[in-house]
């Protein structure tokens, strides 16, 4: 049964990455199988939250754990437990946040669109720049319910390492939360961060662990992330719409336990080898630069071929590039990364970048070759 072509869509060859609207990642069969024997039956949801909290903190060596509907949730989540700690009187307040300590210190280079999901619960941010001394100032009023930090490619600007600021946060008592949504691999991320003084830490479960999409993991200190579950669907706190259902939790559970196990050597070599091709491809075209890429930082560690051009000798802009692929057939999609699009990371020109995991194998050669036919002069 082909589902898209009965509702009259087109499916898209995805050389974009695990972004949400592609719908993240290709879920594992094994973990589609987890989640179809998961909704055969039914369960007490807390019973089955606190035992997949459990054996997944267990897996990653962590205190505890919970499963959430996506990333975007974990940061709404932790947000919350840090305002409202276990007591049902606050959480059943929230997003008033008026007689709480709502207040975020975030360093400027860690402002991005997805920090919304923060505001969502209530809370509210206290900028300052990647300076101790300002730290040390805004740690000290006593209305802050945390540090939030985020960690993502697009987090280029300078900023106090984790270590420093969870070190001098808990000597006032103030714990810090860490947005990680796409940062593995590497596979050791999933406790890196917690080692170096998050007290909770948020991961999608649908990007390269390939779960379902709607399910993220928090990770951390089993006091908050017990505050997490607490304001977590079922219960009624500002988590009850953000609903993980029986299959996602399931399907996190296998798709946790097989990342674990996961040859991720492999894994590079395979993507490292479809990068290779598309550069070899794209590269017969004059005036095309193409080259291999990482992205910034210590995470999502997924090689990409980065690709620009001189515009005016090929008559397209990487903006015209994009659409063409998207409105040929087969459909394509790239990452366009422009300096308006970014203007919050502080990008100054344009590039295409594609990337190799969420290509099927074949499928690199597909695009490469789109992309030549496109751009070579006629």
């Amino acid at each position: 049964m082909d589902v898209y072509k009965e509702l009259g869509i087109e499916p898209i060859i995805n050389a974009a990455g695990t972004l949400t609207h592609l719908g993240g990642s290709l879920i594992l069969p094994e973990v589609m199988e987890a989640m179809v024997a998961a909704s055969r039956m039914f369960v007490d949801m807390e019973e089955l939250h606190r035992a997949a909290g459990k054996h997944i903190a267990e897996l990653i060596g962590v205190e505890g754990a919970h499963v959430c509907s996506g990333g975007a949730a974990g940061i709404t989540l932790m947000a919350a437990a840090c305002m409202t700690g276990t007591g049902s009187a606050r959480i059943r307040r929230l997003p008033d946040t008026s007689v709480l300590r709502r207040k975020f210190v975030v360093q400027q280079a860690h402002r991005n669109p997805f920090d919304q999901a923060l505001r969502l619960a209530g809370g509210e941010f206290v900028e300052i720049s990647a300076s101790t001394n300002e730290l040390e100032q805004a740690l000290a009023g006593d209305d802050v319910a945390a540090v939030y930090y985020t960690f993502a490619w697009f987090c280029v600007r300078p900023a106090l390492p984790l270590a420093q600021v969870a070190q001098m946060a808990h000597r006032r008592g103030v714990p810090v939360i860490v947005d990680a949504a796409a940062e593995v691999p590497p596979v050791e991320n999933l406790w890196r961060f917690v080692k170096e003084g998050a007290d909770l830490v948020t991961f999608s479960g649908g990007k390269a662990m390939r779960g379902p999409q709607s399910s993220g993991l928090i990770l951390g200190k089993a006091a908050l992330i017990e505050a997490c579950r607490l304001n977590d669907n079922p219960n009624m706190g500002v988590g009850r719409p953000m609903k993980a259902g029986k299959e996602e939790i399931a399907g996190l559970v296998r798709a946790v336990e097989l990342y674990m196990a996961r040859d991720h050597a492999a894994d590079s070599l395979a993507w490292d080898r479809r990068v290779a091709r598309v550069i070899e491809i794209v590269s017969e075209v004059n005036h095309v630069r193409a080259w291999r890429q990482l992205p910034y930082g210590i995470g999502q560690q997924i090689p990409h071929a980065a690709l620009t051009w001189d515009e005016q000798a090929l008559g397209a802009t990487c903006q015209d590039l994009q659409q063409q692929l998207k409105d040929g057939r087969p459909r394509i999609a790239v990452q366009l990364v422009t300096p308006s699009s970014y203007d919050f990371a502080g990008f100054e020109s344009s590039q295409i970048r594609v990337h190799p995991h969420t290509l099927r194998e074949g499928e690199e050669v597909v695009v490469a070759e789109r992309i030549r036919d496109i751009l070579a002069p006629q």
